[in-house]
């Protein structure tokens, strides 16, 4: 039997642009964990030198590792190869479904070729970009974003061809490739998947003009519908699809795809996220909750399955 004990670092901060809401995040789950007598301890993130994060983490005499790390460094495989390296359990996806799912390319790519609709989608690099007018081959509006990073920092609805270029030197300013999407008309969904089983489907409805930074961090800008109003049919349908998503990338523990249904009740896949925002406005702890599931037993589960993914079991 794997034992939810020994010190459980969590990790929070990190060097992306999302630092702030995985600061967020990590102090929800340190409350939480703390509260429920764990010895734990959290430990802000800052660079992403391996060398010094390595000793950092050894100096705090951890079991397993807590991700509470958005975006670079912390959800494109990188520090779960740093923990890899130093033998230490650690909560969600291993390294290749990270670098998968935070790579919107790749992942779209792998749900093509298994069937999964996602939208039609462009391609550019920061570096040999010249002003190449990618938006041609779509009807406006379009979305345009960068390819790695999530919150939808970077990221713009662009309803005008004047705009394209300034939302491309937007998406390149967070990374080094921009994404030129299709953008589909429909209700904005989230599936969570927990211990290979996906979560009541919540229905997004931003009173923004999409569910951004601000729409996702701002208490009272979006409503949330836990479980979503769908026909049971097409409830099933997009809790498989998110199941689906969540199985090909190879994930583990937990994660959550974000869907948007069209009128004609046919979901596409916009992205993946292996290591969901842990505040209290976020979307897995509320699907979870509506399973009778509350955040600590949300985070205790977490690590109990970081301890079975490494066959680890720790007394004391």
């Amino acid at each position: 039997m794997v034992l939810v004990r020994g010190r459980i670092g969590v990790l929070m901060g990190g060097p992306s642009s999302e630092r702030e809401i995985s600061l967020l995040s990590g102090k929800a789950v340190f409350e939480a964990l703390k509260a429920a007598g764990l010895d734990v301890v959290a430990i802000d993130i800052t660079t992403d030198d391996a060398d010094i994060d390595k000793l950092l983490i050894s100096s705090k005499n951890i079991d397993c590792a807590f991700l509470a790390l958005h975006g670079r460094f912390g959800e494109d495989g990188t520090i779960q190869k740093i923990l890899e390296d130093m033998r230490l359990p650690y909560t969600g996806s291993g390294v290749l479904a990270s670098q998968l799912a935070m790579d919107k390319v790749a992942s779209h790519r792998l749900f093509q070729e298994s069937g999964l609709s996602v939208p039609k989608y462009a391609v550019a690099c920061k570096n040999t970009y010249s002003g190449e007018r990618l938006d041609e081959a779509f009807s406006y509006p379009i979305v345009v974003k960068p390819v790695t990073g999530g919150s939808s920092i970077g990221l713009s609805i662009v309803d005008k061809k004047e705009d394209f270029i300034k939302a491309m030197d937007l998406a390149f300013t967070h990374d080094g490739r921009a994404m030129v999407d299709e953008y589909i008309k429909g209700r904005e969904l989230t599936v969570g998947v927990l211990e290979e089983k996906a979560l009541p489907v919540i229905e997004i409805i931003p009173k923004n003009e999409f569910f951004d930074f601000e729409a996702k961090y701002q208490s009272g800008l979006t409503e949330y519908v836990v479980p979503a109003r769908l026909d049971s049919a097409i409830a099933t349908k997009v809790r498989e699809v998110g199941l689906i998503a969540h199985k090909l990338l190879g994930c583990s523990g937990c994660s959550r795809t974000d869907i948007i249904l069209t009128p004609a009740g046919l979901p596409y896949i916009l992205e993946v996220n292996t290591i969901p925002g842990m505040t209290a406005t976020s979307l897995l702890p509320k699907a979870a909750r509506n399973m009778g599931v509350d955040f600590t037993q949300l985070c205790l589960t977490l690590i109990r399955l970081a301890y079975e993914k490494t066959n680890v079991q720790v007394s004391g």
